[in-house]
């Protein structure tokens, strides 16, 4: 083939060349290199057109280098991948081109790095120039293993560790040469985290740990001193950026108390710092470190005394809820702008494997030697060998870890650059792709097999500590790990299992036998498991999720559902683990889990909806009594549906308010038509009045919270040339019968309705006409009367009575001269009464949502004052809605926005805790509590990641609310 057909537009194309214009004009540059074995190799390499470039670059810095470099097929062909896969190392070499040579030394680029090699790739290092230089060209050789050679990921991270012992060995070596009274001091670096693990990447931070002691009888504090001196000059050499170039970043900050603790300790200040002080993340990280540089006689002293202590960790009294705080810190890291392209963090990533690896090391590797290693996979490897992981599932992890770590190398590689984020565009991912060995789409395929390795970590991340419990408690395949009971219960433990035999009981009811139900179960507990142990209430999941199985096993669309809707299975953990008024509700109905697979499910149902399932249970049941009991299954089901929605963050604190209200509505309205239906059937004959229910407080607000009672007022009107009397009981019978029938003992929760807000209170008719309402307003009623009527709302009967009411009481809650000066007194007294009496003793007033400072009462009833007080002339404050009204009064100009924003926000975050804490201990309660293991099952009911931060939010806001209210309602500065 001559040179002209060898770089034929078509030929260069086929080679991999996107510029095959520009590629022809740069071939044309070089000469003494055969073109076409140049176009065949440039075929071969992540970037052909990168490549060529840095090639016609590199000869024109040195023809004589290039030509001894591309006289032998070897050496051209490393040159050649490592100019197309690293545009860091490429510049370099046209800087400083000689140091290509070390591609044609046969001995550094084939054998594993020794002591002989590094000193012969170093040279003479007699200042930092000389050990920029000699760490590039060890990066030189290593990426040739690595590109050309085909090394494996664990080989070149090892190479790569070794020459970072390497470079630390010399700079200290440089460093100590220029400070006096070293020989005061012994000194040892100790290497953290990938590098004490022996896999360094490319472009890493080298995080390392500081030990000194005095020698010879010495003051400890002067040697601490030059041992500080030592520490900073070494910091200094290796990390600082100047013309020379960069090695990486030297790392101290794993020392004791991190960067505000003292940089270097003596080997007693260590061991006295973790023995008292260290959280339990301090010994994960120590599980990797070993030494590096220095005195290596101090660093074994401290390795044989801390690596005691790390072996104990998981036996701190804190150990669960450290893990977990760890678990989550690694989720909550990932940037949001770069998402899943984050190789390291997000799910499916590295930390994934290496946090799974480390977390089974310190529960297993207390009792165990054998899998004790800081190496990733080395440790991967021991912990299949002997048991605690299943064979295959350690050498996929294993497969899918060196992908990830091989991936993030080439990425790194590109610019030399410390980076774990998968770029996305198209030329780069190509040349990555290419690098890997996917020539033929090899974007397509990179992204194929990047995404088929993240779901294999995540999926063995989920199952990696659950399958071997569960190979504790039933007999699964002889390659899967099988854990001693013992061990089983440590692993529980860890995982935040509190019983760890009970536990293992009810896996063992759930997984025994052949059935095709035991089957399922074994397939879907591992990662249920996990789900559970993320719950403050791991142990009370699992046993709930053990009961519902009994309930629904047999039933085939079930665990069908569970196993193939994976929504519905994480849903359904998650409302076990962090709701038992949802568990209870679920009990009562499991057959409603087919809810938790689709979001649409899951919202709220329409004012129609409800009209026509009210029609299907009257026109399906005869007696009122059936009626009811309908219509609280119905109740049921959609507290669930709310509750659901709620705890899986699909609602808002309105829209939940609004729904519970709508809810409770449709139950009144079905339970008016059967208690109206029982009462002619007792009476045998048809009613002579017509009767309206009245919503009030927070009923009629449209607030309802989930341990509401529904407030309300009974109001009829006898038919014309009806017996008054007659009316009157026929109402009476009606009212009652309601209230009964609701109450009627069931499976499902009982609906309270509250008339104590009626006229008189307790002492009161039940039932009165509309001109009795009207004619005791007007006479008898208290401003606290007329308050509680700015919440009225007519929801079920004859609503025209309603509306009718409405318009009577509206001059009563809407006064046209505004709040009498006497009445404003009164309301203020009774105000500060109720919260004198009605807190319940020994109470913290910052901690009671409702009657506590800045909480519900106070924005409440700042909000009905200025209704009072304005709402005659100014519609829009005419709603029972107390978000409304709070808006109404902004855009009135009655609040100012800062006012507003603190008043709403106050309300909200009261009403948020109060449902949450129903949510999570299925029992109405107006005070935050003060015990952890409550505060916890509340944040996470409310999907906060820190209990501590919510209530330090709550009191911070309604602490500013409670300044705006006595500024507003009580008129103080």
């Amino acid at each position: 083939m001559n040179e002209k057909s060898a770089t034929s537009l078509g030929q260069l194309a086929r080679a991999g060349f996107v510029d095959v214009n520009r590629a022809t004009d740069l071939l044309a540059e070089i000469s003494n290199i055969d073109l076409t074995t140049l176009v065949e190799d440039l075929a071969q390499v992540a970037d052909p057109d990168r490549a060529l470039l840095h090639l016609v670059r590199l000869h024109e810095a040195d023809r004589k280098v290039l030509g001894e470099l591309t006289a032998d097929s070897e050496s051209r062909r490393r040159l050649l991948v490592i100019l197309g896969a690293s545009a860091g190392l490429a510049e370099y070499l046209i800087k400083y081109p000689s140091d290509a040579l070390v591609l044609k030394n046969e001995y550094a680029i084939s054998k594993n790095f020794d002591e002989a090699q590094l000193a012969e790739l170093f040279g003479e290092i007699s200042n930092r120039s000389d050990l920029v230089r000699a760490n590039k060209r060890a990066l030189l050789a290593i990426a040739a293993k690595d590109l050309a050679s085909g090394w494996g990921f664990g080989q070149i991270s090892a190479e790569l560790s070794l020459l970072a012992d390497a470079i630390v060995e010399s700079a200290l070596r440089l460093v100590q040469q220029n400070i006096a009274k070293t020989e005061i001091c012994d000194f040892s670096v100790i290497a953290m985290g990938k590098a004490g693990g022996r896999e360094l990447n490319y472009v890493s931070d080298v995080d390392v740990i500081f030990i000194a002691e005095p020698k010879n009888d010495h003051d400890e504090t002067e040697a601490l001193a030059v041992a500080t001196q030592i520490a900073t000059g070494l910091i200094e050499l290796i990390s600082i950026v100047d013309l020379d170039g960069e090695i990486w970043q030297l790392d101290p900050a794993l020392r004791p108390e991190g960067k505000s603790g003292p940089l270097v300790r003596t080997l007693n200040q260590h061991f006295s710092y973790y023995q008292q002080w260290a959280e339990t993340w301090e010994f994960q990280a120590l599980l990797k470190a070993r030494h590096m540089a220095g005195e290596k006689h101090l660093s074994e002293k401290y390795l044989d005394e801390i690596s005691q202590l790390v072996w104990k960790a998981a036996e701190r009294e804190n150990f669960v809820a450290d893990v977990q705080k760890m678990r989550r810190r690694v989720e909550h890291h990932v940037d949001i702008k770069v998402g899943e392209r984050e190789l390291k963090l997000s799910s499916g990533g590295l930390r994934d494997v290496e946090f799974a690896v480390q977390l089974l090391q310190l529960v297993h590797g207390r009792s165990d030697v054998m899998v004790r290693s800081a190496n990733t996979l080395e440790a991967l490897a021991q912990l299949a060998t002997y048991g605690y992981i299943g064979r295959d599932d350690g050498a996929n992890f294993s497969h899918s870890y060196e992908f990830l770590r091989t991936l993030e190398h080439r990425i790194q590689l590109q610019q030399l650059k410390r980076t774990h984020v998968l770029p996305d565009k198209s030329a780069e991912l190509r040349a990555i792709g290419r690098s890997l060995g996917l020539f033929v789409e090899s974007e397509k395929e990179l992204e194929k097999s990047w995404r088929k390795h993240q779901r294999e970590v995540r999926r063995i991340h989920e199952k990696l500590f659950y399958r071997p419990l569960l190979n504790s408690v039933v007999k699964l395949d002889a390659a899967s790990a099988r854990l001693t009971p013992a061990a089983a219960n440590q692993r529980l433990e860890a995982l935040g299992y509190l019983d760890p035999e009970s536990a293992l009981r009810n896996l063992q009811a759930l997984t025994s036998g052949v059935s095709r139900r035991a089957q399922i179960q074994k397939t879907l507990l591992p990662i249920l498991l996990d789900w559970f142990a993320r719950s403050p209430e791991p142990d009370a999941a699992l046993l709930a999720f053990r009961q519902i199985s009994d309930q629904l096993g047999s039933t085939p669309w079930y665990l069908r559902l569970l196993r193939d809707e994976s929504s519905a299975a994480e849903r359904l953990s998650h409302v076990l683990g962090a709701s038992r008024y949802a568990t209870d509700l679920l009990f009562k109905a499991p057959d409603a889990i087919g809810m938790f697979a689709d979001d649409q499910e899951l919202k709220p149902r329409s004012s129609e909806q409800f009209i026509n399932e009210q029609n299907s249970i009257l026109n399906r049941y005869q007696t009122g009594e059936e009626v009811v009991l309908a219509a609280r299954a119905l109740r049921r089901r959609e507290l669930l549906r709310c509750a659901t929605a709620d705890l899986v963050g699909l609602l808002s604190v309105e829209e939940v308010g609004s729904y519970l209200s709508l809810v409770t509505q449709s139950t009144i309205e079905i339970a008016l038509e059967a208690a109206m239906l029982e009462v002619v059937k007792e009476r045998g004959k048809e009613l002579t009045t017509e009767i309206c229910v009245i919503a009030m407080g927070r009923f009629g607000g449209l607030e309802l919270g989930y341990g509401s009672d529904a407030d309300v007022m009974f109001i009829h009107q006898p038919k014309p040339n009806a017996d008054i009397e007659e009316a009157e009981k026929s109402a009476l019978e009606i009212a009652n019968k309601l209230r009964s029938l609701l109450m009627v003992p069931s499976v499902d929760p009982a609906l309270e309705i509250d008339a104590d807000l009626r006229p008189e209170g307790k002492n009161g008719p039940l039932v009165r006409t509309l001109d009795s309402y009207l004619a005791y307003y007007q006479t008898w009623s208290s401003p606290w009367e007329a308050q509680a009527l700015l919440r009225a709302m007519p929801i079920a009967g004859a609503l025209e009575i309603g509306e009718k009411f409405i318009e009577q009481i509206n001059s009563l809650r809407y006064p046209a001269q505004g709040l009498a000066n006497e009445h404003l007194t009164e309301m203020r007294r009774l105000k500060a009464r109720m919260e004198s009496e009605r807190l319940p003793r020994g109470a913290d007033p910052t901690l009671n949502l409702k009657l506590g400072r800045g909480g519900l009462s106070d924005v409440e009833w700042v909000v009905q004052l200025l209704q009072m007080q304005h709402g005659h002339e100014i519609k829009e404050l005419q709603t029972t809605s107390t978000l409304k009204t709070l808006l109404a009064a902004k855009h009135a100009q009655l609040l100012t926005t800062a006012d507003y924003e603190i008043l709403q926000s106050a309300w909200k975050q009261a009403t948020k805790i109060r449902n949450g804490l129903v949510l999570a201990r299925s029992k109405p309660t107006d005070q935050i509590p003060t015990q952890v293991s409550e505060l916890r099952a509340l944040s996470f009911v409310l999907r906060e990641s820190s209990y501590a931060e919510l209530v330090e939010e709550y009191k911070k806001t309604t602490r500013r609310a409670r300044a705006v209210m006595e500024r507003l309602f009580y008129g103080e500065d």
